[in-house]
């Protein structure tokens, strides 16, 4: 059986691009890490890893043989560390992804008071709007929030609450134009939107009959961050589309009113992707948990939009 360190060895430089990095990365001279991957190419019998002067990339071999070592690397490291934290409160390091707007309004905030809950505990939050694969890049929980959740054969998911959306208008410009008929008078009105192509932006709404109605609008504001859009919804500009985290409070001062009561964007489920073997890592168990427990739409941390575009305008798009 081959030395389960020369797979460790291998992983890291196959990840990290080259012996070079490997070698900072692990401590180790990089002539040792040449000829232990070498050792272990020879051992196998195939070829790993395709060199030349320029570059380093794998075999097909090695591609398949990654997707191994990365897994036996991985669950060593999650056993070590909740062997090591079985009679010990979570402490050790969280990697986490998030939305934009997601993390702003919900889980940045919240993220300090588990901390001070669990001192020994450091998190490094990974903030963007692109999708996050746990294993590939190397995060302990991806943040989502999307129309369903993924069927996923090697990921599990912990699912938090429910996204929502409202299409509102101040008070004060609601007075002077008076309520809409029905979406379509949108068109007669000034909007803002985050995107517009040619001057034309659509809203997706789910209408009293339950069929989702891809409605055309010509926004006057197009900004392509939420804070700014509301700023501007406020003050007057105009209707658009704002999760309901961020006009809570002016809903029920009275400061923004709803525009079409009754037509509702599609919801969006916020929840954790994450490899079942991190999960059994106390720091990273108490974090779900944690989560799990505060990320409700009806809390006041409210959850985020969905990060991913629909076809047409979304509903309620990730800051940029």
């Amino acid at each position: 059986m081959q030395d389960l360190n020369d797979m460790v060895f291998f992983a890291e430089v196959a990840e990290r691009g080259g012996f070079t990095a490997a070698s900072k990365a692990l401590g180790i001279p990089k002539s040792r890490l040449s000829r232990r991957v070498a050792d272990l190419e020879a051992v196998l019998g195939v070829q790993l890893l395709q060199r030349s002067t320029r570059r380093l990339s794998l075999t097909s071999a090695g591609e398949v043989y990654l997707r191994h070592c990365v897994e036996m690397r991985d669950a060593a490291q999650a056993a070590a560390e909740a062997v090591s934290q079985v009679q010990t409160e979570p402490r050790g390091t969280v990697r986490i992804s998030c939305p934009v707007t997601l993390a702003q309004a919900s889980v940045g905030p919240l993220l300090p008071v588990f901390m001070r809950r669990y001192p020994l505990v450091r998190v490094e939050m990974r903030v963007m709007n692109r999708p996050v694969d746990p294993v590939e890049d190397g995060v302990d929980l991806a943040l989502r929030v999307r129309a369903v959740i993924e069927d996923s054969a090697t990921l599990s998911a912990r699912r938090f609450g429910i996204s929502r959306g409202l299409l509102v208008i101040s008070a004060e410009r609601m007075a002077h134009q008076g309520q809409l008929k029905g979406p379509e008078d949108l068109m007669r009105i000034d909007t803002v939107a985050m995107a517009a192509g040619d001057g034309r932006a659509v809203m997706p709404l789910n209408g009293p009959d339950g069929k989702l109605h891809q409605v055309p609008h010509q926004p006057r504001y197009v900004a392509d961050d939420l804070l700014a859009l509301k700023s501007a919804i406020v003050q007057g500009v105009g209707a658009g589309m704002l999760p309901d985290y961020m006009c809570r409070r002016e809903i029920r001062s009275g400061e923004l009113v709803e525009l079409l009561p009754g037509w509702t964007p599609p919801a969006g489920i916020v929840h954790a992707m994450f490899a079942p073997r991190r999960a059994q890592v106390p720091a990273v168990r108490h974090l779900i948990d944690f989560l799990s427990a505060h990320l409700d739409g009806d809390e006041p941390h409210a959850a985020a939009p969905c990060e991913e575009p629909c076809p047409a305008e979304p509903l309620i798009p990730e800051s940029r």
